[in-house]
């Protein structure tokens, strides 16, 4: 029989996950190969996790993981350092302030849900709407993503949230954009790494593409703007992390990079009625 967290207060009080938790200075290592049963249900894992949290432990480290959803979910210990062994669920890091995650493998959709702070480091790919509404933070993804990546990413005053992906991403690239950066490295590809409808609705922050973007690939309200000198102070920095993270030479020749950026703050302002607002 699976076991059953119960609430206690705040905290969550049980025994579950007592067979493959160790904890030796400081470092957790949850190992899902060792459970009684396998594959172990998102909420057990999830309240073991907060049980290494309650200890202290500085680092969790996460083995055989297989599908598990809400992984590190609202954590909030800015020293903390997650490793993901396996492939997380949905919601990996969903409203995270200020932990590090570093995914040994693909992740799943909705990554970054809404994160406030921290980083997001997935060594391959990371699928549909990954960085949902992030208000902060950097997500860094060495392989592809899917649709609708980055929608309604937003930012306020020097919090701004970056979105870095070293492969392709689908239709709807930056969906409703309100702030933030997005950066498309499009490596090992030889077409356009970005789909179509790019920017739909974008209203604020900016979209990097390395590689080639028509017109036609355009969303309603984004329009193609020149590199500025700001832009590749930002591109650096972001370039630079980008390599530390995954140890891999990533390309410099910002001629080859296009901007996408809002062509209005109120991109669908003509489709109101009037009479009605």
């Amino acid at each position: 029989m699976k076991p059953v967290c119960k609430p206690k207060g705040h905290t969550y009080e049980c025994d579950c996950g007592k067979e493959c938790m160790t904890v030796s200075d400081g470092k957790a290592v949850i190992d899902l190969d060792q459970s009684d049963v396998r594959p172990m249900h998102y909420t057990t894992l999830n309240c073991v996790m907060r049980k290494a949290m309650r200890l202290g432990c500085s680092r969790i480290e996460l083995r055989g993981v297989m599908g598990q959803r809400y992984l590190a979910s609202t954590a909030s210990a800015p020293g903390l350092y997650i490793a993901v062994h396996g492939t997380p669920g949905n919601d990996l890091g969903a409203f995270l302030n200020g932990p590090t995650i570093e995914v040994f493998g693909n992740a799943q959709d909705m990554t970054g849900n809404t994160m406030n702070s921290g980083r997001i480091v997935v060594h391959g790919n990371a699928w549909d709407v990954t960085g949902l509404a992030a208000r902060g933070g950097s997500i860094l993804v060495k392989g592809d993503t899917g649709y609708r990546v980055g929608i309604h990413m937003k930012e306020f005053g020097d919090t701004r949230p970056t979105l870095v992906v070293g492969g392709t991403a689908k239709d709807y690239l930056g969906e409703y954009m309100a702030g933030g950066t997005i950066m498309v490295l499009g490596m090992d590809n030889g077409r356009s790494p970005v789909g179509r409808n790019v920017g739909a609705g974008m209203h604020g922050g900016r979209i990097f593409v390395r590689g080639e973007v028509s017109p036609e690939q355009l969303g309603p309200g984004a329009s193609i703007v020149p590199v500025s000198e700001t832009d590749i102070e930002e591109m650096t920095r972001l370039l630079d992390d980008f390599q530390r993270s995954f140890q891999i030479p990533v390309p410099r020749d910002f001629g080859e990079f296009v901007k996408i950026a809002p062509s209005s703050s109120r991109p669908f302002s003509g489709y109101y009625d009037k009479t009605n607002v």
